[in-house]
């Protein structure tokens, strides 16, 4: 009896000490927050090029006529979705000019040092100049380069002067940005012209085209990354030179002139599917993260996941979970929502007892994954739509249950390994009440109770998205008249003014700017792909290597999706995994279209965690303070679920809730939980005590056996799970009972 005494007494002691530093953690995280948020801006700056822009103070009369041309931007946005897009060259040509305007006038050619003028910043014009005539003077070659060095010379002396005169934005990128402007508007005025001459444009339309093809390349250097711009270009030139390449890759080439128009003036090009999904949907998606950022849901959403799971063993690993689950299906940046949840997340779990690299691959896994999460999914759902054929509703359906599983198998990881290094949770008297919550600012959902609702009715997409802006802001306006009326409209940390709402609208312009950037260049990789039929030939090369065996055409489906989708932002990951990747898995005629597409959507995103680029993982480190290589090899740990759910619904689309009845996915769903947490425990190596070798080997083949859907590798694999399972609890109860004995 005084043994049982002592041991709950000393449990009590821990629950205390647990309290305490929880207390103490809040304190020193809250007190420390702007060092933070200081360091995760540099980190987000070094490993997300979208977030590297020029900062508005100092720019003077350029801060305000880029505010001006953003508001332009997010009006004509709002404009067209309430009254009705324009003609489709018009709606996209619009939205490209003024992305790539913006996108010169704030991202920087040199991000080193943009306040120093150096070949980055100039080099593009003078190239771009110098292309112009070469178009214009087709085969005049000799006169384009004469030109083009003398536009340099003279550019990169006017450049300077302006800086140092005025320290405003350098004269290359004006130019830049007017043409950018130009070759957009140029659709959007001309586009009867341009239609009527297909197949025999004049060479204003090649000058034009060319332009164009450049500056979406450079915008997209400047605000996406050089692997999209690298991919874009090798295409382009493997469009010209197919004649020449090996017997698998050859092709019968085409003129410049032929790739130029084919990627600008089609609509097959940078004015493809992705522009014009980010024309309509995305744009105002992400106007909507903005105004549900500016209005607290964003710190309602970590309140709730602290009352949900900040008691449980491991509390601050599972907030860092769910707050980065809620914030990433909106956003669409796994770098971008792990710096940004991370600069809370991750010193709590530091202080919690967790080493640096697994609080900081906790948030790069969890940030991840929030891209593959329901109803958003990082905007690709709605690329979905126009790549698979399917309903909206349709494709969230399917999403709903993969997601979940992943998720479900990060918690395990995280469960067992607090376990293992004796991380508890804070005790619940410490901690909000969830109906207090949800009483007090649950009307904060709302609008994406509105979306769900609308989306599930079958209306479009931007319908929803539209409504969802309306109610988020008629619903914030009542909050602060009531509040007035009460006269506690001072105690109100987010208040939605006039002036708010321009900042919300300028904020919302910005944002889109990587993803238009994005958009754009993965047009050209989808036109060349198309005018070439690459595509196919990747697709009939896996199929080949895999001897047409299913398992082994996933197998390499799955590098080739990490691998196309290493360093990209998920909307342009989606589009080429969707163009070259996908296919080769519905050669095989019984796989359901939608678990191809997610097939290679979840390899894509998983990509920014994989070593060797692992962006997302690269970013944690650098706010954890980790070992960036050992860091990334936790995330691919804790998101082992990542690598196995898309194998799960493919061999069993009753997870995608296709062709199911109750029964088969009911069995498909337990199986798969079954297995996710026997592969969980096998790679973290603890369930009540540590495992052996040998019991971790016969746990992940238990875990492999759930996870096939047949029959008879489910009966052994649940029989191998439970003889561990329990020899793991009568063991530990053994040795407990021991030591309380002595």
């Amino acid at each position: 009896m005084n043994m049982n005494k002592q041991h709950e007494d000393k449990n009590k002691m821990q629950e205390t000490n647990q309290a305490a530093t929880y207390e103490r953690d809040i304190e020193v995280v809250s007190g420390n927050m702007k060092e933070y948020e200081q360091k995760a801006q540099e980190i987000v700056e070094k490993f997300d090029a979208g977030s590297a822009f020029r900062k508005q103070e100092g720019l003077g009369l350029w801060r305000w006529i880029i505010f001006t041309i953003c508001i332009v931007l997010s009006t004509f946005q709002i404009y067209t979705a309430v009254f009705g897009t324009l003609v489709s060259n018009q709606q996209r040509g619009f939205h490209v000019a003024l992305g790539l305007g913006l996108i010169f006038l704030l991202y920087p050619g040199n991000k080193k040092d943009e306040a120093r003028i150096s070949w980055l910043n100039w080099l593009p014009a003078a190239v771009i100049t110098g292309v112009a005539f070469y178009l214009y003077f087709i085969g005049e070659i000799t006169l384009a380069l004469a030109i083009g060095t003398s536009a340099a010379l003279v550019l990169f002396q006017l450049a300077k002067y302006y800086k140092k005169q005025h320290h405003g934005i350098p004269l290359p990128d004006i130019i830049l940005a007017v043409l950018g402007m130009s070759v957009g508007l140029y659709q959007f005025f001309f586009y009867e012209g341009i239609i009527s001459r297909v197949g025999m444009y004049n060479d204003i339309d090649y000058l034009i085209a060319g332009l164009a093809v450049l500056l979406v390349l450079e915008a997209a250097r400047r605000a996406v990354g050089l692997p999209i711009v690298i991919m874009a270009s090798l295409l382009l030139i493997y469009a010209y030179i197919g004649p020449y390449m090996p017997s698998f890759f050859q092709q019968r080439g085409f003129s410049v002139e032929r790739i130029i128009s084919h990627s600008f003036l089609s609509l097959e090009g940078i004015f493809g599917i992705p522009i014009s999904i980010s024309a309509t949907f995305i744009f105002l998606f992400l106007m909507f993260g903005v105004i549900l950022k500016e209005t607290g849901l964003e710190k309602f959403f970590t309140d709730l996941a602290m009352s949900l799971t900040g008691w449980m063993t491991g509390g601050t690993a599972k907030v860092g979970i769910l707050t980065s689950v809620f914030s990433g299906t909106i956003t669409g940046s796994s770098v971008a929502n792990t710096v940004g949840n991370g600069a809370f997340t991750i010193p709590m779990m530091k202080r919690s007892g967790y080493k640096p690299e697994f609080a900081a691959a906790v948030e790069a896994a969890s940030s991840t994954g929030g891209q593959i999460t329901p109803p958003i999914m990082g905007s690709a759902a709605f690329l979905m739509i126009e790549f698979t054929g399917l309903p909206y509703t349709e494709i969230i359906k399917a999403a709903v249950f993969p997601a979940l599983l992943f998720f479900v198998g990060q918690f395990i990881v995280v469960h067992f390994e607090s376990k293992k290094v004796g991380i508890m949770g804070v005790p619940r008297s410490q901690l909000a009440s969830i109906t207090s919550l949800l009483t007090k600012q649950g009307y904060l959902l709302l609008p994406i109770v509105v979306i769900v609702a609308i989306l599930s009715s079958g209306q479009s997409a931007m319908k929803a998205a539209m409504m969802g802006i309306v109610t988020a802001l008629v619903m914030n306006v009542v909050v602060l008249l009531i509040a007035y009326m009460m006269g506690k409209h001072g105690q109100l940390e987010y208040k939605l003014t006039p002036i708010k709402f321009l900042d919300i609208l300028a904020q919302s312009a910005r944002v889109a700017l990587p993803v238009i950037a994005a958009c754009a260049a993965a047009g050209i990789i989808v036109g060349v792909i198309t005018l070439t039929g690459f595509g196919l030939r990747i697709s009939s090369g896996i199929l080949e290597l895999a001897n047409n065996k299913l398992l082994l055409t996933m197998f390499f489906t799955m590098i080739a999706s990490i691998v196309l989708g290493m360093g990209l932002p998920t909307t342009a990951n989606y589009v080429i995994t969707a163009t070259m990747a996908a296919p080769a898995l519905l050669a095989f005629g019984d796989i359901p279209i939608i678990a191809a597409h997610l097939f290679v959507f979840y390899f894509g995103i998983v990509a920014d965690i994989t070593p060797p680029v692992a962006l997302a993982a690269y970013a944690g480190s650098g706010l954890a303070q980790s070992n960036p290589m050992k860091t990334a090899l936790q995330s691919v740990k804790i998101a082992v679920g990542a690598f196995l759910v898309p194998y799960m619904f493919v061999l069993s689309p009753e997870l995608l809730m296709v062709n199911a009845t109750l029964s088969t996915f009911a069995m498909a769903l337990g199986t798969a939980i079954l297995g996710m947490f026997s592969m969980g425990t096998a790679v973290v190596g603890y369930i009540d005590r540590h495992l052996s070798v040998v019991e971790r080997l016969m746990l992940a083949a238990s875990g492999l056996g759930l996870l096939y859907a047949h029959t008879s590798t489910d009966i052994i694999g649940l029989a191998v799970f439970v003889s561990i399972y329990l020899y793991q609890k009568i063991t530990a109860k053994r040795e407990k009972g021991l030591n309380i004995t002595s």
